[in-house]
Formats: C-alpha cells, sequence, structure tokens
C-alpha cells in the first residue's frame, strides 16, 4: 500500500471548504536572519491551530455508513485528538480519544470541548496507543492512525499542493516528524509537482526515531521535550518506506534551538508555535547552510501551546538575550547603601523587576551585604555598561549568567 499524487488531489477535493486555505507568505526578517527566502505555511490558523485536521477530515471522509455508525477511536498528544474530536461531531460520528496523562491541559480540554470523550492513558504515545488500539477492537470501532494510515497521509499532503501552488518556485521544504505522516504527504505531493524539489523531515534531538528507524539502528529516545507533538518513539511503518524514498536529509535540533524558534515567530511575526510547530524553522536556523541563498518553504504545523510553558520559554529567551539580568552586588551593610545601587541602576536605564537583600546566609563579610538584582534591560551590552557604572563607583558586582562574548 502507498500514496500517490492523484490520492493527495482527491483529497484536497474531498476536505475543499471544510477548512482553512492557511496563509502562505515570505518573511522578510527570517529571511534576512536565515541567509534564504523563507517562506512560511501558517497551519496555526486551522480552526484547531494545527494541520492535522487535513488527515483527520479525510480519513473520516473515507469512512462507510457502517464505520460511522459504530464510531472512532483515535490516540494523540493534542491536536490529532482536536482534529478528530471536531470532525468527527460535527459528522455526527461518535468519538473516544485517548491521550497520554502528561498532554498540556489546554489541548485536553479543546479535545473534550468539541464533545468527544477523553481517556487519559500511559506516560507517551506507545502507551496511549496500545489502550486505544484496544479499546477500538472491544467496541469494533475504527481506529484513526495519527500518522501511518494512507488516507491520514494524503490528507496532511494537501498543505504541500497548496504552498507550491503559492510558491511554485520553492527550491527546498521543510517539515517536522513524530510519526511522519505530515512529512510523507508533504513529499508525495511535492515531489508528483515538482519532483526537482529537496524534502526535509525536522526531529527532536531527544527523539530522533525516524531517524534511527530510516538508519536501521534501535530506537532510542529522551524522556522529554518542548516539542511534545513530535516527541514519538514508534514511528509509522508506511510513513517510513515514503520518506526513505523521498526524503533528502533529516535534520535534528536541540531545546534551545526549539525555544529560539517559538520566540522568532512570536517576535518577528506576532504569531504563536508550539514546539512542535516551530520545529522547522528551527533547523532552518540551526543547519542554515544547507538554505543558504534558496527559497525554502517552512511548516508552521501547529500553535498549540501551554500558556505556561509559553511564558517560561519566554522568560528564558529574555535572559538569554540579555534583556532580563541577573546582577549581584556586594555593598556596605549601612542606611543609604542599597538606595544608592538602585539610584545608579535607574539612571543607567534599566529597570528593577526583583531584590534579594541577604546578611545572614553566604559567605560575605559581617558588615557587608550581597544584593541580587534582576533587572529589566536593553541586552547585553546595557548590562555590562551598567556594571562597569557601578564598578566605577566602587561596587563590586558579578552577572553571574552571563554568557563568554564571541
Amino acid at each position: 500500500m502507498t500514496v500517490t499524487l492523484a490520492d493527495v488531489r482527491e483529497a484536497a477535493e474531498r476536505i475543499a471548504g471544510a477548512l482553512v486555505r492557511t496563509p502562505c507568505l515570505r518573511s522578510e526578517t527570517l529571511s534576512q536572519l536565515a541567509g534564504a527566502d523563507v517562506v512560511i505555511k501558517f497551519e496555526n490558523l486551522q480552526f484547531t491551530a494545527s494541520f492535522k485536521e487535513r488527515g483527520a477530515l479525510n480519513k473520516l471522509l473515507r469512512l462507510s455508513a457502517a464505520e460511522r455508525d459504530r464510531g472512532v477511536v483515535a490516540m494523540s498528544a493534542g491536536n490529532h485528538a482536536q482534529a478528530v474530536a471536531r470532525h468527527a461531531c460535527r459528522l455526527g460520528i461518535r468519538a473516544t480519544l485517548v491521550m497520554p496523562r502528561y498532554t498540556p491541559s489546554v489541548k485536553v480540554e479543546q479535545t473534550r470541548g468539541f464533545g468527544a470523550e477523553v481517556v487519559l492513558h500511559g506516560d507517551d504515545l506507545s502507551q496511549a496507543a496500545e489502550h486505544a488500539e484496544k479499546l477500538a477492537r472491544e467496541g469494533g470501532r475504527v481506529f484513526v492512525h495519527p500518522y501511518d494510515d494512507p488516507d491520514v497521509i494524503a490528507g496532511q499532503g494537501t498543505l504541500a499542493l497548496e504552498m507550491l501552488a503559492d510558491h511554485p518556485d520553492l527550491a527546498a521544504l521543510v517539515v517536522p516528524v513524530g510519526g511522519g505522516g505530515l512529512a510523507a504527504g508533504c513529499a508525495v505531493a511535492a515531489h508528483g509537482v515538482a519532483p526537482g524539489l529537496e524534502v526535509y523531515g525536522v526531529e527532536a534531538e531527544r527523539f530522533p526515531s525516524m531517524q534511527q528507524a530510516l538508519a536501521g539502528e534501535a530506537i532510542v529516545c529522551g524522556r522529554d521535550t518542548i516539542a511534545e507533538g513530535i516527541a514519538v518513539k514508534r514511528p509509522g511503518v508506511l510513513t517510513r518506506e515514503i520518506l526513505h524514498e523521498h526524503l533528502r536529509a533529516l535534520l535534528l535540533v536541540g531545546e534551545r534551538d526549539l525555544e529560539e524558534a517559538v520566540l522568532l515567530y512570536l517576535d518577528v511575526e506576532k504569531t504563536v508555535a508550539e514546539g512542535a510547530g516551530a520545529a522547522a524553522l528551527a533547523a532552518v536556523m540551526r543547519h542554515r547552510e544547507r538554505f543558504a541563498g534558496r527559497k525554502v518553504g517552512v511548516v508552521l504545523s501547529g500553535g498549540n501551546i501551554d500558556g505556561l510553558v509559553l511564558a517560561s520559554i519566554i522568560e528564558r529567551g529574555l535572559a538569554r538575550s540579555g534583556r532580563l539580568t541577573r546582577l549581584v552586588v556586594l555593598l556596605p551593610d549601612r542606611p543609604g547603601a542599597l538606595a544608592e545601587v538602585t539610584r545608579l541602576i535607574a539612571e543607567s536605564g534599566a529597570n528593577v523587576i526583583e531584590v534579594s537583600h541577604e546578611r545572614a546566609f553566604g559567605r560575605v563579610p559581617l558588615r557587608e551585604a550581597q544584593v541580587q538584582f534582576v533587572l529589566s534591560t536593553r541586552g547585553g551590552e546595557h548590562a555590562r555598561e551598567l556594571c562597569a557604572a557601578l564598578g566605577a563607583a566602587g561596587y563590586a558586582i558579578a552577572l553571574p549568567d552571563a554568557e563568554p562574548r564571541p
């Protein structure tokens, strides 16, 4: 069994009008930063904020009347669950979604909100999948696989058809890879329309399962990643065959790469991407030598990110860029000393966010105190200028989180 360009085109006709034809736009700023001509497919603008609606809807529309009557079961870390829940309930099909226990609450609640039954089971996708398959067998219901299904793969490939219709001169296409459904569908569609186009998959370094599977290696994954949408330990069999034929390369990105890509989308494009959704951009920024000077299609595959995770990524990004700075000052333990330091900080243009004044603990001399400030600054250079001003005033200072200057 395989998937063809004709399958993808039929899927596009089948789902037309029921989904958003998301924009595919060039980013001037990201192009400058990457040294390439970067075009972004904004799948976070789908109703459920993910590309998963394409494959899920195509699969559901292919069910027989008897299969619809029996209902469906699916497993997912969130986006596939929301997609199946939304369209199953819209089509009057009973749906049960099995999700791992660690799934972000925003995805769980949104899935329930569509009217589907949600079962939280297992610590990862593999355990959730086993339970979902068991429920499907016991209930005689159709199991809607999130990626290793030809109808799902064909539906996901409609994304690439839209990209190439908008930008037929793409030289490369970069797609996140978890189980491989999106990348497989896009690769089939892309090479059917533009055989010379290079298709790249992207995995998190902590979950390189498809790369290991393609190499015939034992699959060894880490425990956690902010790209939970592609944290898959069991890549698809059909998707693996398709990717083996069509992928130019599988690229890996680290956790910091993913965090920085999420921030780039937020800062530059004013749009929200989840960790997995930002993986393709992370790969273009990390492996820029592969894409330099070329027109590159980047799939922003989803925007369902937990608010607390996003807040943490923003705060960590501000700290790395120097816009949030931790400054430690040793000052005499006498009245007015703290006021003098805060005056110098204010004169420098920095803003005090937090202050911690330490006397009893630590290793400072008896008549001195150590004060830790968390400051809002304009960046690393501004923080160093502030340190110079405090040093000139006679204070011993340190930037404990400063990275070495290049």
